[in-house]
């Protein structure tokens, strides 16, 4: 007979406490914690190059842009995630008073990768669309000149546009800017 070992399930102030002293970050998926993989340098550039695009395009403008050492907590699915790039409209909402975790962005990009591409496109998608200020997503390939754009409407159906090649503009009307794909993909070298 074989014995299936039980698995820790943690509070949510028990998983805070780890994040705190841990070296590497953690998801929390209500009570489950699951360890997050590192990036690849292009993964790092393409973020890199969004949060500079981002915030300098947000000056004088009510949004700020922050980057994957922020948690963002999704009360309706007990999860705690880190998305490679969120922005938010006037303040952060505080989970529980936390300032290292907020609830409400109005965009969220992610850098895809192969172990987690399948995962951001489906369930963190789902769980995203549950939060009420969460407007546009942005899924970014680091491999081709290749983003997603989802859009939410009016009556709440989510619109996808994609976009192929560099010279490609995106206009992300949640925050009032436009984007140039050549410009997110500065410094990217796809044979890596």
């Amino acid at each position: 007979m074989v014995v299936q070992p039980q698995l820790q399930t943690y509070t949510l102030d028990e998983y805070r406490a780890l994040e705190e002293t841990e070296e590497f970050r953690s998801e929390y998926h209500d009570g489950k914690i699951i360890p997050m993989s590192g990036g690849t340098i292009n993964h790092n550039r393409i973020v890199r190059n969004l949060v500079r695009i981002l915030d300098l395009a947000f000056t004088q403008k009510p949004y700020e842009v922050f980057t994957s050492d922020l948690r963002l907590w999704i009360p309706q699915y007990r999860k705690g995630t880190y998305p490679d790039v969120m922005v938010i409209a006037d303040q952060p909402v505080f989970n529980d008073n936390r300032t290292d975790e907020v609830m409400n962005p109005c965009l969220i990009g992610e850098v895809l990768s192969k172990s987690t591409e399948s995962y951001d496109r489906g369930d963190k998608f789902l769980y995203y669309r549950s939060i009420k200020e969460f407007q546009e997503y942005l899924l970014v390939s680091q491999s081709e000149y290749f983003i997603e754009h989802y859009q939410k409407t009016g009556e709440g159906q989510w619109l996808l546009q994609e976009y192929r090649g560099d010279e490609r503009e995106i206009n992300l009307e949640s925050v009032e800017v436009s984007l140039i794909i050549k410009d997110i993909y500065e410094g990217i070298n796809f044979d890596l």
